[in-house]
């Protein structure tokens, strides 16, 4: 596999990270419908911030989203902007909520990946039930 490298100004950088966001409560609301809608929330989100949606699956209570960004935005920012455009989007849809206000919980787990474990990486997330 070759790395794709984010070249900038003053940098080159290979930044990944698997993204896990879990629905308030854990309940299991997410339809197919409503995960096709996140991800394209995650991947208009990705586009307009300039970072990338690598690899993208969810389950009935939780997304995870595979992400190469650039070094000049932090993963809290990611995470905020994913969440809140896709929760507003969601809501507009009219799909059920865990909550009246919420679709995410607050939390969320982040990890660094690259390297071999990039791979393995995408095939678990591809062979996610969904």
């Amino acid at each position: 596999m070759s790395s794709h490298l984010r070249k900038g100004r003053h940098s080159v950088t290979d930044l990944k990270i698997h993204l896990v966001c879990v629905t308030k409560y854990r309940r299991p609301v997410l339809s197919a419908e409503g995960l096709e809608l996140i991800e394209k929330s995650f991947r208009e989100v990705a586009k307009k911030m300039d970072f990338q949606i690598l690899e993208f699956n969810g389950e009935e209570d939780h997304v995870h989203a595979l992400i190469e960004y650039p070094p000049k935005l932090s993963v809290s920012q990611i995470v905020n902007a994913l969440k809140g455009v896709s929760s507003r989007r969601y809501g507009k849809a009219a799909l059920p909520k865990p909550h009246e206000e919420s679709l995410w919980s607050p939390s969320y787990f982040a990890a660094s990946v690259g390297g071999a474990l990039l791979e393995v990486l995408k095939e678990y997330m591809r062979n996610q039930k969904s």
